[in-house]
């Protein structure tokens, strides 16, 4: 299993953070279009699953899959947006995100005086961080055998 990026937009779709891991093919786009290409199709396919959805979505949207990668989401009551991209066959997922929102998001971001909301995250402590978590995870660059 592998993951390969992990995009954190604000409520209002402002690229908060970017990594990427184990990205081996990379789009020809800039950061900034690719994070605007990905926002949309959040946007687009939240829509999507509230209407379509023959049954009350409370927890809506979270993930979808192709057969060469999974997009996982996760929204927090704020508005923060927490974007990871896996190989088909990571599970557990969803409790990754919400371990990288309470652990790292809230310790090293919010908690930080020196970061205001609506400004994209520079502090090299959250990087590390955020770095230590996923590479620890049993997700990360585990390849099916």
């Amino acid at each position: 299993m592998k993951i390969f990026n992990l995009y954190i937009f604000d409520k209002y779709g402002t690229l908060m953070y970017y990594a990427e891991w184990n990205r081996t093919k990379k789009s020809g786009l800039t950061k900034e279009e690719e994070a605007k290409l990905t926002y949309g199709m959040l946007s687009s396919i939240k829509s999507f699953v509230r209407i379509m959805s023959p049954h009350d979505p409370k927890e809506g949207f979270l993930y979808y899959k192709t057969n060469k990668y999974a997009l996982h989401y996760l929204e927090t009551p704020s508005g923060l947006k927490f974007v990871l991209n896996t190989d088909v066959n990571a599970v557990n997922v969803r409790e990754l995100l919400q371990q990288i929102y309470s652990k790292v998001w809230v310790e090293y971001v919010v908690r930080d005086p020196l970061w205001f909301p609506g400004t994209p995250v520079t502090s090299e402590l959250f990087q590390n961080k955020l770095d230590e978590l996923v590479k620890q995870s049993p997700i990360f660059g585990i390849r099916n055998i």
